[in-house]
């Protein structure tokens, strides 16, 4: 029975473990398209969107760090401290930083261009990060990990930014309303900071 049971965990965690390889991988090229659509469109949002990619592969990179040492529970414990802690301050900077490019925007009336790239990725992340939280979770439950139910809702979290961002992009790219981009970016921050302070 025990041996069912430890080989039901290994199974539950090799899961994990690719669930976490796919999260560095799809955040990264988020990270990238964004990041570099955003800076050529002007695009705060975009760009505020990429660093949260980022701070993602953080997250997914110690998840992965903490499923390889799935057997060890005083150092897996000590390692979901440690990364919640150091991603909260991430997201805390991410809001700062957001805040102040999305108001500087707004008072100086900077129009962004249209973002292709940037449509695509929000939309794709749209689709594809629910799926992938839906996943994580059931994954948490079945081997009893906070850390992983915390990141599971970090790709929620990722879900409800891509509505945002894809929202603005849209609303600037059909409409010409310059201003939707860097107020998705202010819609952005109250999530980002509460995400930050639960850390």
């Amino acid at each position: 029975m025990t041996t069912g049971i430890h080989l039901e965990r290994q199974r539950a965690v090799r899961q994990g473990k690719r669930l976490e390889y796919f999260t560095v991988g799809w955040n990264s090229i988020e990270a990238l398209v964004s990041i570099f659509a955003g800076i050529v469109a002007g695009s705060v949002a975009l760009v505020g969107f990429g660093l949260d990619s980022l701070i993602e592969v953080t997250s997914g990179a110690a998840l992965l760090w903490r499923l390889h040492h799935d057997q060890d529970p005083s150092r897996r414990e000590r390692a979901e401290r440690s990364t919640l802690r150091i991603v909260g301050w991430c997201f805390i900077a991410l809001a700062v930083y957001i805040t102040y490019e999305s108001g500087s925007t707004l008072l100086r009336h900077e129009t962004p261009e249209r973002s292709i790239p940037g449509i695509i990725i929000a939309a794709g992340a749209v689709v594809v990060m629910p799926l992938l939280a839906r996943a994580k979770r059931r994954i948490a439950v079945g081997i009893g990990s906070p850390a992983m139910h915390a990141d599971s809702r970090q790709t929620d979290f990722c879900a409800y930014l891509s509505a945002i961002l894809l929202g603005g992009l849209l609303l600037n790219a059909v409409k010409g309303w310059w201003w939707a981009d860097p107020l998705a970016g202010l819609l952005m921050v109250p999530i980002i900071g509460k995400e930050g302070v639960a850390g």
